[in-house]
């Protein structure tokens, strides 16, 4: 009897240390490194792989809260880059230019323009329904690359988080004749079971 129940309790305990190690592991990583979330660790291995952030850029992250993207740019572009950062939540990150606010009503004057990356982890309050959530993920994409077409530099770099679901490829196909090359990328970082993937796109052409 001792037995089954030193194994069922190992096996619980091993079986949740695995289930949760990958969160584990980048939310310590990131509290040791200073970053708001562990998302930060999504955007550093989008840049490792595409090169995309460089000292003296100027880059705008849309739904910019808590902040860790923008904590990330901030020390890739160095003092004379500039982040800017939109979000609905109140958000601060010092060395960026913080705006409360949806995207949706924000004026080309507030956003500014001439960025070299427009980058985006924006995510819809999710319904726990597949279809609706990747749906309402999609549409926050293509406001996402409305406000890059309109901000973005030609040559620059657009990053956008989305929902895996049955309209993605036709969205990323209309993508593909404005960047060169356009691909889509999962980082280790993202939760196993998400089901998010990032389109990022280069050499943007404007």
């Amino acid at each position: 009897m001792f037995f089954d129940l030193f194994s069922h309790y190992y096996y619980n305990c091993m079986g949740k240390k695995k289930r949760n190690w990958n969160d584990d592991h980048y939310t310590s990583k990131a509290r040791n490194m200073d970053f708001k979330a562990r998302s930060a660790f999504k955007l550093k291995e989008i840049d490792k792989k595409y090169r995309v952030l460089k000292k003296g850029q100027k880059i705008l992250d849309l739904g910019c809260s808590p902040g860790s993207w923008l904590q990330y740019v901030l020390r890739r572009i160095g003092p004379i880059g500039e982040a800017v950062g939109i979000d609905l939540k109140e958000t601060s990150v010092p060395g960026a230019r913080c705006l409360q606010g949806d995207i949706r009503d924000c004026s080309l004057e507030q956003l500014g323009s001439g960025y070299d990356a427009v980058i985006s982890d924006m995510a819809p309050n999710t319904t726990g329904q597949p279809f609706v959530d990747a749906r309402r993920s999609l549409d926050l994409c293509r406001k996402a690359f409305e406000t890059a077409e309109k901000t973005l530099k030609a040559g620059g770099t657009f990053i956008c988080k989305i929902f895996q679901g049955e309209d993605v490829d036709d969205f990323i196909k209309q993508l593909t004749h404005r960047f060169t090359p356009l691909t889509r990328f999962k980082p280790k970082s993202s939760r196993e079971k998400s089901r998010e993937i990032f389109i990022v796109g280069t050499n943007f052409k404007a």
